[in-house]
């Protein structure tokens, strides 16, 4: 009788343990091998108290840019007026830089919506000839504009293309704005409407866009980045 009382402890004992293998969480390493399929990681939407105030700095030192561009952009949109009606847009994108740069480094949902509308507010407090439409509806409306191409890719691809797209887009949108609510009337045909509209695109792409991307990856390999993912992908990269 002992022999097959063994045999059955056996039996009981390696069903026991299949049984607690088959209810062990399942990683992503054990998903591979077994042939699954990972989980995507989601996107954290939280935002944290150093996001916050990461993006206010930025929201902050934009809306200075804007303010100072505002004292110096009649004479150079003058000349460009002067070549080629509409082509002021070419230098537009320092208007766009507060969305792209905020959401590149912060990476949470609403990160360039907030910035460009909070750079937008400083940018009316301090004054200038643009007024409450030009200075905080439109940077509202160009940091949604902003934030459109990332929430698109569901805020899980950040590079160089995706930079450039989102200020390209932010300059469709700020000229569109513009030329909807506060340049009412003109011929939506026309050449002006098309050469500005081209010129804003091409100025958001580049200086809002592909600097702004630049900028982060400078800050970032200076260790400043380091609470953030944005800023440890690089620092590590260039400390390896």
């Amino acid at each position: 009788m002992s022999a097959p009382t063994q045999h059955t402890t056996r039996n009981s004992t390696s069903t026991a343990t299949a049984a607690e293998e088959s209810t062990a969480p399942s990683t992503p390493a054990t998903q591979r091998l077994q042939g699954v399929a990972a989980p995507k990681r989601r996107t954290n939407a939280r935002w944290r108290p150093i996001d916050i105030t990461v993006a206010s700095v930025i929201a902050v030192a934009c809306g200075l840019v804007f303010w100072m561009f505002d004292l110096v952009v009649t004479a150079p949109s003058a000349f460009l007026e002067g070549l080629i009606p509409g082509l002021s847009g070419l230098i537009s994108g320092f208007w766009y830089i507060a969305g792209p740069l905020a959401i590149i480094i912060v990476r949470k949902p609403g990160a360039a919506i907030y910035a460009e509308t909070i750079g937008g507010l400083l940018e009316l407090a301090l004054g200038n000839q643009w007024g409450f439409s030009g200075s905080l509806v439109a940077g509202l409306v160009q940091g949604v504009f902003s934030e459109l191409v990332f929430a698109i890719v569901m805020y899980r691809m950040w590079n160089a293309w995706t930079a450039t797209l989102s200020g390209l887009v932010t300059g469709l949108g700020g000229s569109l704005y513009s030329l909807i609510v506060l340049q009412s009337g003109l011929n939506a045909g026309g050449a002006y409407v098309v050469t500005n509209i081209i010129a804003n695109c091409i100025s958001g792409a580049v200086i809002s866009g592909i600097l702004m991307w630049y900028l982060y990856i400078a800050i970032a390999k200076s260790g400043a980045l380091s609470h953030f993912a944005s800023g440890r992908m690089v620092f590590d990269k260039v400390s390896s």
